[in-house]
C-alpha cells in the first residue's frame, strides 16, 4: 500500500500546483474541461513556484509580474478557511484519521508535477532521485499542511515508470519553457493564452515531407538541423 492511500494529502493543500501545456490539453481532452475550468495564473515573482523549473508567462494587463500557470485551488470541506487543490477529493475525519484522507480526482490524468513528486532525475537524467521532503508545507502551523507521514523509500517506486514519468516532465516543460520564450516576445491578453496553446500542441505532429527524408539520409543532418 503507498503511503499516500492513507494520507490527508498535505502537498496537495499546500502548493500550487504548476503545469505545463500537456498536462492542459491532457486534462482537456480526458476529462472534457475547458482550460478556464481548472487553470489559473498565479503571481510568481519572487520564483517561489516556478522553481526553476516551470516558465514564467507575462501578460499585457501587467506586463512586469511574472505568472506560472497552476491548477485552481479551492477551499476545504473538512478543514474550512484551509485551501486545496481543486481536483483534490476529501474524506471525513475519523479517530483512525485524525486529519482525514484525500485523494486525487482525476489521477491517471494528473500533471507531471504530480507524478514526479517527490523525486527528480539525477544530471544525467538516467536515475530517479528521491528528494528530502520538510516537515510542513507551509509555515502556518494548521496541521492539514503537514506532509508526508513518514521518509520514502526506493521501495515506494517503480523503477521503470517513476524515471519514465520524470524524463516525460522534464521533456514536456523545457517544451512549454519554448513556448513561453515565443509568447513573452509580445504578451498579448489572458483570454488569449487557451487557443494561442492550442494552436501550437495542434501542430504538434506532421506528416513526412521530402525534406525531412533528405536531412535524414544525412549522417550528421541532425546536428546541422539541430544547430
Amino acid at each position: 500500500m503507498s503511503m499516500c492511500d492513507s494520507c490527508h494529502a498535505g502537498c496537495c493543500r499546500s502548493y500550487a500546483v504548476p503545469i505545463s501545456g500537456a498536462d492542459i490539453i491532457r486534462i482537456t481532452s480526458d476529462l472534457g474541461l475547458s482550460f478556464w475550468d481548472f487553470v489559473c495564473r498565479w503571481e510568481d515573482p519572487d520564483g517561489e513556484i516556478a522553481q526553476k523549473y516551470a516558465p514564467h508567462f507575462h501578460f499585457e494587463d501587467e506586463p512586469e509580474m511574472p505568472f506560472v500557470m497552476c491548477l485552481i485551488r479551492g477551499e476545504s470541506q473538512t478543514w474550512p478557511g484551509t485551501g486545496k487543490c481543486m481536483f483534490l477529493e476529501e474524506s471525513p475525519v475519523t479517530k483512525e484519521h485524525p486529519l482525514g484522507t484525500a485523494s486525487c480526482g482525476i489521477y491517471s490524468s494528473r500533471p507531471a508535477a504530480c507524478r514526479a513528486f517527490p523525486t527528480k532525475l539525477n544530471p544525467s537524467s538516467e536515475l530517479a532521485i528521491i528528494s528530502d521532503v520538510p516537515d510542513r508545507g507551509r509555515p502556518s502551523t494548521d496541521p492539514v499542511y503537514e506532509l508526508c507521514p513518514g521518509p520514502w523509500e526506493k521501495e515506494d517506486f517503480d523503477a521503470i515508470h517513476t524515471v519514465q514519468d520524470l524524463i516525460v516532465a522534464e521533456y514536456e516543460m523545457q517544451f512549454f519553457n519554448r513556448i513561453a520564450t515565443v509568447w513573452n516576445r509580445r504578451p498579448g491578453p489572458f483570454s488569449a493564452f487557451p487557443e494561442f496553446l492550442n494552436t501550437v500542441y495542434s501542430q504538434r505532429i506532421r506528416k513526412e515531407t521530402p525534406e525531412d527524408v533528405a536531412r535524414n539520409d544525412r549522417p550528421d543532418s541532425d546536428l546541422k538541423h539541430a544547430a
